[in-house]
């Protein structure tokens, strides 16, 4: 028997005792995402965990918006946002990690994220988010240990970095590994309702309920933005965004190995040839967005190399702190400098892909880099010699 959407909605608000969840379309897209959830084949243990994740969505969305209510959260401005983006495997992860141990700045943390209300600037000492996430964490770990070899971030538990798209959980357009790792299905970023606005203003929303009662810092934030754009600059107008660009047969590769190593621990092995060519067409579609999107040369972009920021990662920082008019300082340097000497990439592991994924499903690498040579030419990406 499957879930109940109208019950886990009543549910949710009972035991919250709000009834606003700050959208009127919610319920039906949540009654959406139930469908999926009921047509995946899940086993009686499966259903019970994934109604214990839309619960707890649910409820934590009740709270947020009834913070907004009780407290003036909603008034809170959001003074130029420094956002990264780039496709997956392309250094943007190192990158909002370095900007995040800025001493004048402020990011997501995923114990906030995964347990917003109340707002952390209310927080008192018996405050136990973080050493509930910092547990969740440890249970992430262990279900899929193979994700620490391609993503050591992880080993930040609670105080890990989310990405932007981790905020759209609660609004049910994305069933991320970090939200769903209890239920055994595949990762959802695509195929739910999408409402980029109402998505940013979700974000934004997040952004000032942590930001509430909180010592003044500027936001560094990372996230897939590049199909979004609009929205992302209609409700950030002062943002800016650093944008880096990799050879995309690597990012191809890459990433269907890091998924691989992610679904395995919720889900078992996979077909990594059908996987292969599912993550090479993202990124065809990907770099075609990229190529033809018509802000990509809103001179509030930054675009840089991925081989120039692993040459120079602080450098980078620096170079966008300046783009952004703000000034890194000596602090958030020697910050920076502790921070990689401290974090090897390579500590749980070296993360072994190869491109032979790809010629594996019949591609060609010559005739991949042709096709994409239009976009190197443009963005200044070198062809990268790993194997």
């Amino acid at each position: 028997m499957g879930m109940n959407a109208a019950e886990l909605l009543a549910r949710a608000q009972a035991e919250a005792g709000y009834d606003d969840f700050g959208d009127p379309t919610l319920a039906e897209r949540f009654a959406v995402a139930v469908e999926h959830l009921d047509g995946i084949g899940l086993d009686a243990n499966g259903i019970a965990e994934a109604a214990r994740v839309c619960h707890w969505l649910l409820t934590s969305r009740l709270e947020l918006f009834a913070d907004r209510t009780r407290f003036p959260i909603a008034d809170e401005v959001i003074d130029r946002p420094m956002f990264v983006t780039g496709e997956p495997r392309s250094g943007t992860t190192l990158m909002h990690a370095l900007m995040s141990v800025d001493p004048h700045a402020r990011a997501l943390r995923f114990w906030e994220v995964m347990y917003p209300s109340p707002p952390p600037g209310l927080a008192d000492a018996e405050d136990h988010r973080r050493d509930t996430a910092d547990a969740a964490w440890r249970e992430i770990n262990t279900t899929m240990p193979k994700w620490l070899r391609s993503h050591p971030y992880n080993d930040m538990l609670g105080d890990g970095l989310p990405e932007d798209e981790r905020t759209w959980a609660f609004d049910f357009r994305v069933m991320t590994p970090t939200a769903w790792w209890r239920v055994p299905m595949q990762t959802v970023v695509g195929g739910l309702p999408t409402d980029p606005a109402a998505q940013y203003r979700l974000h934004k929303a997040m952004l000032q309920q942590f930001q509430y009662n909180r010592e003044p810092k500027h936001w560094v934030l990372k996230g897939f933005h590049g199909f979004r754009l609009e929205a992302l600059f209609d409700t950030y107008p002062d943002a800016n965004l650093l944008w880096l660009h990799r050879d995309p047969v690597q990012v191809a590769a890459s990433r269907t190995m890091m998924m691989a190593d992610i679904l395995d621990g919720i889900v078992g092995p996979i077909d990594l040839q059908a996987a292969a060519k599912m993550h090479l067409e993202l990124t065809r579609a990907s770099i075609t967005n990229t190529m033809t999107h018509p802000m990509v040369r809103d001179p509030r972009i930054m675009h840089t190399p991925y081989t120039d920021f692993v040459a120079d990662p602080i450098g980078t920082v620096g170079g966008y702190y300046a783009f952004c008019g703000r000034v890194l300082t000596d602090a958030a340097q020697d910050a920076m400098r502790d921070y990689l000497a401290r974090n090897r990439s390579d500590r749980y592991g070296k993360f072994d892909y190869s491109t032979s994924l790809l010629t594996d499903i019949g591609e060609d690498l010559d005739d991949l880099h042709a096709e994409f040579a239009p976009f190197r030419e443009r963005f200044n990406v070198r062809i990268e010699k790993r194997d």
